[in-house]
């Protein structure tokens, strides 16, 4: 049982999550008032004592990430005026991530602003599961635990038996390739990259496939499912290419505009995601499994409630 120094709240974000890790800890979550007044400022109450506790804040910043951030941020400042010895924000899914640096000019970086938004409300701490990009960790001055959730996802294509030779693990553009070969490390399967222009925001071309996915089962490896123009694409490729059948995965699947439609209509066989975010009626079809990533992000509270290493997860979960 944890410590009662531990306290888990949520804001209105993905309370089914932060209902689940509680449930996990063994604890309730904490009594919380997060609304709004009548013209539409956030309110934030909190209604149980939380002085010299350790506070965690489950809270991704997804659609709509604007009103989730705002309530996150006031979250912090209560906790914080409440005397909270330690301030944890858990965002699984760090919206505004994918604005990590100037592509063109004049353009901001939305990631390093959010990451002042967090320090300057309050946070000791941030916890998140699978960062777009590492760099992000650096955009603070305060410790950043960034969970892979990829052995998760390996672990439950292992089990349906897609390991080995004939396995082929994809990653759709250069950046995801560091990930992509470790899935493919743990799936015991090969390796293929995408080249991939992308010409404007949500817009993306594949130009060429590197690696040999003939007769083989291939496995498309993303952090990140928004449009599903990418994945799609790279799908529909992957079989022109003569791979057997196409499975896709990814840890926060936003599936914004057209992408529930593209998905249907694409040749995936199975859509395999995490609930950081969580998916409305519509989001869901037949093809589609989600995954808990609740057990890992209890662990990794516990741990830090602890001041134990947060290193010794990780390592656990790449086994």
């Amino acid at each position: 049982m944890p410590e009662p120094g531990l306290k888990v709240f949520t804001g209105n974000a993905n309370p089914t999550l932060a209902q689940a890790v509680a449930k996990e800890l063994g604890i309730s979550l904490g009594e919380i008032l997060v609304g709004r007044f009548s013209d539409g400022e956030v309110r934030v109450q909190v209604h149980e004592n939380v002085r010299g506790a350790d506070v965690f804040i489950i809270q991704p910043t997804c659609p709509p990430v604007n009103e989730n951030l705002m309530e996150l941020l006031i979250m912090i400042d209560a906790f914080k005026r409440a005397s909270a010895a330690r301030v944890v924000a858990v965002i699984p899914y760090y919206g505004y991530a994918r604005q990590d640096r100037k592509v063109r000019p004049r353009e901001p970086i939305s990631a390093k602003l959010v990451a002042n938004l967090l320090t300057v409300a309050g946070a000791d701490r941030i916890l998140s599961i699978d960062l777009h990009a590492g760099q992000i960790q650096g955009f603070f001055d305060i410790p950043v635990d960034n969970i892979p959730a990829g052995p998760l996802l390996a672990r439950y294509f292992r089990d349906k038996g897609l390991t080995g030779d004939d396995v082929v693990v994809v990653s759709p553009d250069v950046g995801g390739v560091e990930r992509a070969t470790l899935f493919a490390r743990m799936v015991q399967g090969g390796l293929a990259i995408f080249a991939k222009h992308r010409p404007d925001a949500n817009k993306s071309e594949m130009v060429a496939i590197i690696g040999d996915v003939k007769g083989k089962r291939a496995i498309l490896v993303d952090d990140i499912v928004d449009t599903a123009g990418t994945i799609t694409q790279a799908a529909a490729a992957l079989m022109d290419e003569g791979a057997t059948e196409v499975y896709a995965c990814c840890t926060h699947a936003v599936l914004s505009g057209p992408a529930v439609e593209r998905l249907k209509e694409s040749p995936i066989k199975e859509l395999v995601v995490t609930d950081t975010i969580p998916l409305s009626p519509e989001k869901q079809f037949d093809r589609l499994k989600v995954l808990s990533i609740a057990p890992l992000l209890a662990k990794a509270i516990l741990i830090i409630h602890e001041n134990r290493s947060i290193s010794s997860l990780i390592r656990e979960t790449m086994e």
